[in-house]
């Protein structure tokens, strides 16, 4: 009798690493469709490069000026479950990205995946990259490959059990990595721009990540009931506010306040941006004026939440 539940745990033990390891494996962009993909336009990827703050994660801590294109890697990111560090995307052939493929890039960017076949940690925001086109990232990868090449590789990541186990973010991707997904559905009368406004924001912006708090304290996905409302700093003190259409958020903000605040770092009261969106901030106020009112029309469009409540209200108009 003994020899046969010892049997079948055994069994189960074999079975559910082989099912774990089945649901784990990384899930790559389909090499057809990426083949197809024209080649990119660097001029128009340096607006993407800046939309999505990549010198403000890869970049030396504190650059100025032409130091933000030299992308060996940044300050680390100390959250609870360790500290992460960004590392080398500068085009150095061995260091950095140099020796990948264009299909290399998209599948880092859109499926979390290395080429090496490993699972990237959602630290790095591709859950948002998810829902940018592959043209304007095949235009990201023209700009990067231009860039200063950079030595030296970043120190690896020092994440606590069970964060380590790499192979377990494919559990998280197949419960939170989604394709195409709106986070908000706009309004029928939103206008145009926010329209423009969404894409900048749920893509290569990826505003979410760090305005949207998430599940199961704070290791899951992003609560898109909660789209912006304001979330737990990830990197200890303080909360990253809510910048919703709601008194609790920015709702006595016009578009035009917005769009001055993303260009010159005031807000309405003169007083001016801190703390980790000082960067973002710089990195919007280098994108064309119709990109920062895009964003500020989605950021008036998108529904309005009380941040302290949860509750939905009618924003207010301009």
């Amino acid at each position: 009798m003994l020899d046969r539940i010892l049997t079948g745990l055994f069994l189960l033990v074999i079975l559910g690493a082989g099912g774990f390891y089945l649901l784990t494996i990384p899930q790559r962009l389909n090499a057809a469709t990426l083949a197809e993909v024209p080649a990119g336009d660097a001029m128009k990827g340096e607006r993407l490069f800046w939309a999505g703050g990549c010198a403000s994660c890869h970049a030396p801590a504190k650059a100025e000026d032409d130091d933000l294109l030299k992308l060996g890697g940044g300050a680390p990111l100390e959250t609870d479950f360790g500290t992460f560090h960004a590392p080398n995307i500068s085009p150095h052939p061995v260091d950095g990205i140099g020796g990948w493929s264009f299909a290399d890039f998209a599948n880092a960017m859109q499926r979390g995946v290395d080429p090496a076949g490993r699972h990237l940690y959602p630290a790095f925001p591709y859950t948002s990259y998810v829902n940018m086109q592959l043209t304007d990232m095949v235009d990201l990868w023209a700009f990067l490959q231009g860039l200063p090449e950079v030595e030296g590789k970043a120190p690896s990541n020092e994440l606590t059990f069970p964060f380590n186990l790499r192979r377990g973010v494919g559990l998280w991707k197949l419960a939170f990595l989604v394709d195409g997904k709106p986070a908000v559905d706009l309004p029928a009368d939103a206008p145009e721009a926010a329209h423009d406004g969404q894409y900048l924001v749920e893509g290569p912006g990826h505003c979410g990540q760090c305005h949207t708090p998430r599940s199961f304290g704070g290791a899951g996905g992003l609560e898109l009931t909660q789209w912006l409302a304001g979330a737990p700093n990830p990197e200890g003190e303080g909360r990253v506010p809510n910048i919703t259409p709601s008194p609790s958020g920015i709702g006595g903000w016009s578009a035009s306040d917005i769009a001055y605040y993303l260009e010159s770092g005031f807000t309405p009261d003169f007083d001016s941006v801190g703390g980790a969106m000082v960067a973002v901030q710089e990195n919007m106020a280098r994108l064309p004026a119709e990109d920062r009112e895009a964003i500020a029309a989605y950021l008036k469009a998108i529904p309005a939440i009380d941040r302290d409540a949860g509750t939905v209200e009618a924003s207010p108009s301009d």
